[in-house]
């Protein structure tokens, strides 16, 4: 009898595995297969991986397939018939251990999944920006009508149509915000590590996209309305064009440190940077100068190097940066997207199909 183990009872109400997400999983699966829903708290922030307490040792070692919020290497060693392993979470840099990367093992992720709300967000804190409400929100605070400083000739306010948003990584979640700045009238220019059209990777036939990134329609548009470059030459250019620059590349040792002191100095005066995809990619220190010298507009920040961000740091109280405490994938349709992903990958793997989201180990994503 083979065995499935649900290890996604996150410690956060939203992210914790529903009774409705239950029941479709049960659903999609076998009669003769044993289904196990862990109890126990698990923890999906950040690549989500951490100790596996010992039920789940206990549960796992006749498993074929295991589903948590990272892959934890215990989870690898005590699962001598482990056959695929599936994260809820969208990085998945914290499970390529040796442990992973020595099992001959297929491993999925959920990138794409969290496509639309961290493309919301980017939109959101663009807007932020364009308009000006940095501007308000510190007048209301300070109790003060701030007409005045929308009406000056250098006033910080234009609009996202007409803009060029460049965004680093042309993946679910690039396109999702491609699509977004598109609708708004707005220039796109993407840059990939690699040459090619379009975005995702390909497993067997299928251009995978991630599941609920945009959508075929929103897909199409941010098709047509993006000029994708790509290499450091591409991403040389991105960075003098645009007004917006969206870091929506995943982490892994090329992109660890991306953004350069040398790279933030380059970037166009007066254009803000926004960063969904995780802190360690830019050199927060370097930022800070380039904010305070005036020569970028603003920064939106949802990830840091450091997390949660130490108390007195000086992102909190910045006048030119906007916060969110990595959040930006948060949203009540997640197991929706979630559910849909795992059920369909199941009847993929019963039936020897390839899998969406399919990990490439080597690449890191």
């Amino acid at each position: 009898m083979a065995t499935l183990v649900i290890d996604l009872m996150d410690r956060r109400p939203i992210w914790a595995l529903p009774d409705r997400s239950r029941a479709a999983i049960l659903a999609a699966v076998p009669a003769d297969w044993t289904v196990r829903f862990m109890e126990t708290p698990a923890d999906g922030s950040g690549d989500g991986v951490q100790r596996a307490p010992p039920e789940l040792l206990e549960a796992v070692a006749d498993a074929r397939v295991y589903m948590g919020y990272g892959i934890p290497p215990e989870v690898l060693t005590s699962a001598p018939g482990l056959e695929w392993v599936h994260s809820g979470a969208a990085g998945v840099g914290s499970s390529l251990g040796a442990e992973m990367l020595e099992r001959d093992v297929l491993f999925t992720n959920s990138a794409g999944i969290h496509a639309a709300p961290m493309a919301e967000t980017a939109l959101g804190m663009m807007l932020h920006f364009a308009r000006g409400l940095d501007v308000a929100v510190r007048a209301q605070r300070e109790g003060r009508w701030s007409a005045p400083e929308y009406w000056a000739a250098d006033a910080p306010v234009t609009e996202l149509g007409g803009s060029t948003v460049g965004i680093v990584g042309y993946g679910g979640i690039g396109r999702a915000v491609a699509a977004r700045v598109a609708a708004l009238g707005g220039r796109v220019v993407a840059v990939r590590r690699r040459g090619g059209v379009g975005g995702g990777r390909l497993v067997g036939r299928r251009r995978l996209v991630g599941a609920g990134a945009v959508g075929a329609e929103g897909d199409a548009m941010a098709a047509r309305a993006a000029e994708v470059v790509a290499g450091s030459a591409g991403l040389d250019r991105v960075i003098a064009e645009a007004d917006f620059l969206v870091l929506a590349v995943p982490e892994t040792p090329l992109t660890r440190g991306l953004m350069t002191r040398g790279r933030l100095f380059a970037m166009k005066p007066g254009s803000v940077l926004i960063n969904v995809a995780r802190g360690r990619l830019v050199d927060e220190t370097a930022l800070l100068d380039a904010l305070d010298s005036g020569l970028l507009r603003g920064a939106g920040l949802d990830v840091f190097q450091t997390e949660p961000l130490p108390p007195g740091h000086p992102f909190y109280a910045h006048p030119a940066v906007l916060m969110t405490p990595h959040v930006s994938a948060t949203t009540r349709r997640f197991w929706g997207r979630e559910t849909d992903l795992i059920t369909d990958n199941i009847g993929r793997f019963l039936r020897g199909e390839p899998l969406r989201n399919l990990v490439d180990k080597a690449a890191g994503y």
